[in-house]
């Protein structure tokens, strides 16, 4: 590692977004840190990297210049309901939620200023529920979008560790893997590993696992924030809840990098540490297959608008709240009931008002922070040149004139569960047929026009109703959509200070835990179900208290 006369105070394992700002915090105490990653130096930052910056605030400028009311007690109610706490395990994780709501409708968005952070203008409605004031979902918009994207979120605190290092205040060091938890008397004194060769591959690209030496540090605090499980399908079949979900899918794509593969969880609890609430998770109904991966079987998320119809394997339109951008789990529930993967039906209007895909590489006018460029991209005629280049390059999309082409080719791109014609074109017949009045029995119409009662979805999200069948709003546009792994909802345990339990429930001496690997806090802040903004924003709250109490 160098300079040996370096005196550690606290290890921080995982240079992501959470082991980032708990670093920040420890420093800003004077403790000295050592900041650990298995990759490189150019993946400093980690998923966040690729996120698109989305961020769960509350009663912000944003919101009410866009006519919403929000409140800290409605963002509490709209938690609760999606959280749905049920176990006794649970009773840190509502703690860690109650601070992050509070923090959220209080300090959080002049804390992000201080580092430079601004927001799109338009806040975003995700995760819109459907089921119930009192069930799962948002009721009013909170989905706030940073200015650069997940570069944005990032740069400032990468910003910061290398100012950190370069003032001897912080070591960096890139290539470690941490396989043990080193412990003495039972308290975490420090962590072992292998040194492994360096690396130029781009980020999120796979890296070399050859071994050119070994590790071993000790200091006063260890902080883990290795993230979750995504990339490690097998595990995440191992804790899928059967019970609520149905059978796991046997084939997925991956929406983060393959160094995601949960191995910390088992070496903390081998230390002692102790784990709950694995069972829940947050994966994406509307993966695609990214025509141009950066990691192994990488897939990319459409963030859907609410007009395309959505049909099962089967063939059959899933009804309310199962609609695009509404209630994920249950949608994903839904899914497989009837096998593997579902279908979007759209029109060219549709996906040129509606589409969106997440991440910040998918997202270069965002991520410029330029408005000369998002007004061109969002704005401008047709939809963004990423959505363009899925439609004509990506697997999962096929484009038809007419619905005979179209079925027939969906039929041929998933022979093992084809679909009927006309089940399919009774079914967009009779949506169809709900737009001859302002009046409607339909769910997804009345969706439809409640989302444009938003001056945000109505300018950039939300198509005006039109006939699927009409020629003149095509050609028609089918998308396969995959099962996408994404995050954890469950991990390590642990307390409102970031101090990790053990099984019985008794602090770990000397063990902190940020971010991903602890649920984004207390080992499952959201519960049940997340409200989307709240993972990037979990790694921020979780990540101070960490290094705050370190």
């Amino acid at each position: 590692m160098g300079d040996e006369s370096f005196k550690v105070d606290v290890i921080v394992v995982g240079a992501g977004l959470a082991g980032m700002v708990a670093a920040h915090e420890a420093v800003l105490r004077g403790r000295r840190v050592l900041l650990l990653d298995q990759e490189g130096p150019q993946s400093l930052g980690g998923q966040a990297f690729w996120s698109l910056g989305g961020l769960f605030m509350v009663d912000t400028p944003e919101q009410r210049r866009m006519g919403i009311r929000d409140s800290a007690e409605l963002a509490y109610r709209d938690w609760m309901g999606s959280a749905q706490f049920d176990r006794s395990e649970d009773a840190n994780p509502r703690k860690l939620a109650e601070g992050f709501i509070e923090w959220a409708a209080g300090d959080m968005r002049a804390w992000l200023q201080g580092f430079g952070m601004r927001w799109f203008p338009v806040v975003g409605w995700a995760e819109r529920g459907g089921a119930g004031a009192g069930g799962h979902g948002n009721s009013v918009p909170r989905f706030h979008i940073t200015w650069g994207t997940g570069t944005g979120v990032v740069g400032p605190f990468a910003r910061l560790m290398q100012d950190y290092a370069a003032a001897g205040k912080l070591r960096l060091a890139f290539r470690h893997r941490v396989t043990r938890l080193v412990a003495t008397d039972g308290a975490v004194t420090g962590v072992a590993g292998e040194v492994l060769e360096d690396s130029d591959a781009p980020r999120g690209q796979s890296t070399s696992r050859n071994v050119t030496g070994d590790f071993e540090h000790t200091a006063e605090a260890v902080i883990l924030t290795t993230g979750g499980i995504g990339a490690n399908h097998d595990l995440v079949r191992q804790h899928w809840p059967k019970d609520r979900l149905g059978p796991a899918p046997r084939r997925m794509v991956s929406g983060v990098p393959d160094y995601v593969d949960g191995k910390m969880h088992a070496i903390a609890a081998k230390a002692g540490a102790g784990l709950i609430n694995e069972d829940r998770m947050w994966h994406y109904c509307e993966g695609v297959q990214n025509w141009e991966p950066i990691w192994p079987n990488h897939g990319i998320r459409i963030l859907p608008g609410p007009s395309s119809m959505w049909f099962d394997a089967r063939g059959d339109r899933m009804e309310a709240p199962c609609l695009p951008g509404f209630d994920t789990l249950s949608t994903l529930g839904r899914i497989l009931q009837a096998g593997e993967h579902s279908w979007f039906i759209l029109t060219q209007k549709i996906i040129e008002k509606e589409f969106a895909l997440s991440g910040s590489e998918q997202n270069p006018d965002l991520t410029s922070g330029r408005w000369g460029e998002v007004l061109k991209a969002r704005l401008g005629k047709g939809a963004t040149a990423a959505v363009e280049a899925f439609k004509e390059k990506g697997a999962d999309f096929i484009v038809a004139e007419d619905l005979e082409t179209l079925v027939s080719r969906m039929n041929a791109l998933t022979p093992e569960t084809p679909v009927a014609l006309e089940h399919i074109r009774a079914q967009i017949k009779a949506r169809d047929g709900q737009l001859g009045n302002p009046f409607a029995k339909d769910a997804q119409i009345t969706a439809i026009r409640g989302a444009r009662n938003y001056r945000g979805d109505r300018l950039i999200r939300t198509a005006k109703p039109h006939a699927i069948l009409d020629p003149a709003n095509g050609p028609l546009i089918a998308v396969r959509l995959n099962i996408l792994t994404r995050k954890s909802l469950g991990g390590l345990h642990s307390d409102t200070h970031g101090r990790v339990l053990t099984p019985a429930r008794t602090i770990l001496p000397g063990l902190f835990a940020a971010g991903e690997v602890c649920g984004f806090g207390g080992g499952g802040y959201h519960g049940y179900n997340a409200l989307e903004g709240t993972f990037l924003g979990g790694c921020l709250y979780s990540g101070r208290l960490a290094g705050q109490h370190a």
